[in-house]
């Protein structure tokens, strides 16, 4: 089983795998291909739930989801992904949100989108033994104020991205996914901290990757630019559910063998 201290020593030894799930089934899928973590994503807000954006996500939700995806997993870790406005108001509060994610639902470890107002929160998280994976870059939960652009492209944005970085693993941060940033800027990040450092649209040089599991199956309707599909599931699912539909309507299915005849309740009327 893949576990916290796997994930932190592996930075700059061999890459890690990430990817997001938030049910059983796809957990499992993730699981069995050796992914080495699982991270049950407020990206379920658009991709899960309906949503538009993954602001509405609530911590019930998140926290529904994650242990359903721990239910279903053997050997990853699973990271649960605090949603917006969970954390980093009241310490109490959010220190009640996070621990209900590892004793209700499994959870392995949290993830926080980070900032200023997440260094202290960190360090206090860790020492009661939660497990913290920091998030920096774009960080979607405040997209109302930095939209979904790639960010650090100045050296100001870039020392700070750098700044924070140093700060929470300083706190304990396990590991710091790194989304949407210039490759060269996550590169130095990677070198400077001694913890793995995982990338999403960042470029090669972080220790890991993660994408969201639709990206990758090919499920997403549309795609960030720094994804890549390696699958066309959608399509697919769409070829199962149309060929279903014609079955009934031809009267194809269900056929003998789908069905169960039981003889003394041939009389019934």
């Amino acid at each position: 089983m893949t576990t916290v201290r796997d994930v932190r020593e592996k930075a700059g030894t061999e890459p890690i795998t990430m990817l997001t799930a938030y049910d059983a089934t796809t957990a499992e899928i993730v699981d069995e291909a050796g992914i080495d973590v699982v991270l049950v994503g407020d990206s379920m807000g658009n991709t899960a739930l309906g949503y538009d954006t993954t602001l509405p996500v609530t911590v019930e939700e998140v926290a529904s989801r994650t242990a359903a995806v721990a239910r279903a997993t053997t050997d990853a870790l699973v990271v649960a992904d605090m949603p917006f406005l969970s954390v980093g108001v009241d310490e109490a509060e959010s220190i009640e949100h996070c621990g209900r994610m590892l004793k209700e639902a499994r959870a392995d470890a949290v993830k926080l989108e980070s900032g200023p107002h997440t260094v202290e929160l960190t360090e206090r998280l860790v020492e009661l033994g939660i497990p913290v994976m920091a998030h920096l870059g774009l960080t979607p939960q405040r997209m109302k104020e930095t939209g979904y652009g790639r960010q650090g492209t100045n050296r100001d944005e870039a020392h700070e991205i750098l700044d924070l970085a140093r700060q929470h693993e300083q706190a304990g941060a396990f590991s710091l996914v790194l989304e949407h940033v210039p490759s060269n800027l996550a590169e130095q990040v990677t070198q400077a901290l001694s913890i793995s450092t995982v990338g999403i649209g960042a470029g090669a040089e972080c220790d890991g990757q993660v994408l969201v599991v639709d990206d990758v199956l090919g499920l997403s309707d549309r795609s960030p630019p720094f994804a890549k599909q390696f699958g066309n599931v959608r399509e697919e699912m769409a070829d199962a559910v149309s060929s279903y539909r014609e079955a009934v309507e031809a009267g194809e299915f269900p056929a003998e063998e789908h069905g169960h005849v039981q003889e003394e309740l041939e009389d019934l009327y």
